[in-house]
C-alpha cells in the first residue's frame, strides 16, 4: 500500500462515520488518501475530521463559493490509483447506474479511467429492493467492484443485510486490489500453529506457538491469487479470504494425516507449524489425580511431518520448512534443509529479541538448496510472510 493513491468518496449515510477509521487504516499502511464528500455526507461526518486524518483538503463542491476556485474533478480522477465510494447510498447508486452527474463525486466517478470499488450501505428493505439489485448489477457490468453489505443491526432498528462492510474489510479489499497476483493458479499447503499431545482428558503437551506466522503466510498467499489449504493446530486466530480452506487438527498424527491426503495435489508447501516432537506413550482415560510427589510420563517420538513431505516431494513441488533454534542457527538449519529434502528453510533464533513464538514480529534468514542465504531485519509477521513468499518466487524463477 505504500505510495498508493486512494480517493475516497463519501455519501450521505449514517455509516459515513466509519470512514474516519478507514482513513486511519489506509494511512497506517502507507497509502496517500484524498476524499470527496457529497454535501449530504457532511451531516454525518465532519469535513475537518476527514481533512485532518487524510492530511489533504476535502473536496465537496464544484467550486469554492468564498474564493471562486474551481475543484478539478478530472484532476482528482487522474490522481487516483483507485476510487472507493463508501458508504454508497441508494441515491448515489441509482445516479451512478444511470450516469447522472449532479455533484462532484459523480462527476469524478464518470471521469475515472482506473478502478472504482463501492461499499453499499442502506436499510434492510432498501438493500433488498429489486431496483437496488438491478442498479448493483448495472455497476458490475460497468466494471465496478462491489463489497457486499453485511448483516447486523441497522440504524432503523431492524436486523439484517444492509450494514456497510467494516473498515477493516474495505481496507482488505483495497489491499487485495493492489496486490500482485503472482501466485494465481498455484495450490499451496500451509501448516500453522502448535500441536497438542494429550496426557489425559484435561492435560496435554504443547508449545507456545500462536500460529501467527503460518496464518500471515496463508492470508498473503491467498491475496496473491493462490488456492490455500491451511492445516492448523489449536489456535484462537481466525482466517479471512475466500481462497483459504481451513482444516483444524489437534495432534501431530492428525496433522500428518491431513498432509498425506493433500500434499500430492499441491505446487508448494510452507510448513510453519510447530509440531510437538514427542507425545505420551499412553493416554490416561481419566484425569490423573495429584497423589504422588512425582509423575513419570513415558514419551514416544511423533511422526516427522516435514520429513515425510520431503520424502514424497515430486520434482515439480517446492517445499519450505522452518527452523527455530537456540544455538548454531546456520549449521542446524543447513542440516535440516538437507536431511528433510527441503528446497528452502526459514530460520530464526530465540536469541533475537522480538523473534520466535507468540509475538507480532519475527527476524528470519532464508537458506535454499542452491546455497543462497538471505537475511532480513526484524519485521512484523505480515511483512516476514511477504519476504518468505518473495524469496520463494525468486527461487521458482
Amino acid at each position: 500500500m505504500r505510495g498508493k493513491r486512494v480517493l475516497l468518496g463519501v455519501t450521505g449515510g449514517i455509516a459515513a462515520y466509519k470512514i474516519a477509521y478507514l482513513i486511519r487504516i489506509l494511512k497506517k499502511q502507507g497509502a496517500e488518501v484524498k476524499c470527496i464528500l457529497t454535501p449530504a455526507s457532511s451531516d454525518f461526518i465532519s469535513p475537518l475530521v476527514v481533512s485532518t486524518l487524510s492530511g489533504n483538503p476535502v473536496a465537496i463542491e464544484f467550486w469554492d463559493k468564498k474564493t471562486g476556485v474551481w475543484t478539478n474533478h478530472v484532476e482528482l480522477a487522474l490522481w487516483a490509483d483507485l476510487f472507493v465510494i463508501a458508504p454508497l447510498t441508494a441515491n448515489t447508486l441509482s445516479a451512478m447506474s444511470l450516469g447522472s452527474c449532479d455533484n462532484l463525486l459523480l462527476a469524478t466517478y464518470l471521469s475515472m479511467k482506473g478502478k472504482t470499488i463501492v461499499a453499499p450501505a442502506m436499510d434492510l428493505d432498501m438493500y433488498a429492493h429489486p431496483s437496488t439489485k438491478r442498479n448493483l448489477l448495472q455497476l458490475e457490468k460497468d466494471g465496478v467492484s462491489i463489497i457486499p453489505a453485511e448483516s447486523g443491526e441497522l440504524a432503523s432498528g431492524l436486523e439484517g443485510e444492509g450494514r456497510m462492510a467494516e473498515p477493516e474489510t474495505i481496507a482488505a479489499h483495497i489491499a487485495d486490489f493492489f496486490t500482485i497476483k503472482d501466485l494465481a493458479g498455484k495450490k499451496i499447503l500451509v501448516t500453522a500453529g502448535p500441536t497438542y499431545e494429550a496426557i489425559d482428558p484435561v492435560r496435554f503437551i504443547g508449545n507456545h506457538s500462536s500460529g501467527k506466522m503460518g496464518y500471515a503466510i496463508a492470508e498473503l498467499a491467498a491475496s496473491r491469487g493462490a488456492e490455500v489449504i491451511l492445516v492448523t493446530g489449536p489456535t484462537s486466530l481466525k482466517v479471512s479470504g475466500n481462497r483459504i480452506q481451513r482444516l483444524d487438527v489437534v495432534s501431530a498424527r492428525e496433522m500428518l494425516e491431513k498432509v498425506q491426503q493433500i500434499w500430492a495435489t499441491c505446487d508448494l508447501g510452507i510448513f510453519a507449524a510447530a509440531v510437538a516432537d514427542y507425545r505420551p506413550e499412553t493416554i490416561a482415560d481419566e484425569k490423573i489425580k495429584k497423589k504422588e510427589e512425582t509423575l513419570n510420563i513415558e514419551l514416544t517420538k511423533n511422526p516427522d511431518i516435514l520429513k515425510w513431505a520431503g520424502e514424497h516431494k515430486l520434482t515439480t513441488q517446492v517445499l519450505v520448512g522452518f527452523a527455530l533454534e537456540t544455538s548454531d542457527l546456520l549449521k542446524n538449519g543447513e542440516s535440516k534443509l538437507n536431511s528433510k529434502n527441503l528446497n528452502l528453510i526459514v530460520m530464526n533464533t530465540l536469541k533475537d529479541e522480538g523473534a520466535g513464538f507468540a509475538g507480532d514480529t519475527n527476524k528470519v534468514s532464508i537458506l535454499d538448496d542452491r546455497n543462497n542465504l538471505t537475511s532480513f531485519e526484524l519485521k512484523s509477521k505480515s511483512e516476514v510472510a511477504g519476504d518468505i513468499i518473495d524469496t520463494v518466487m525468486k527461487y521458482l524463477c
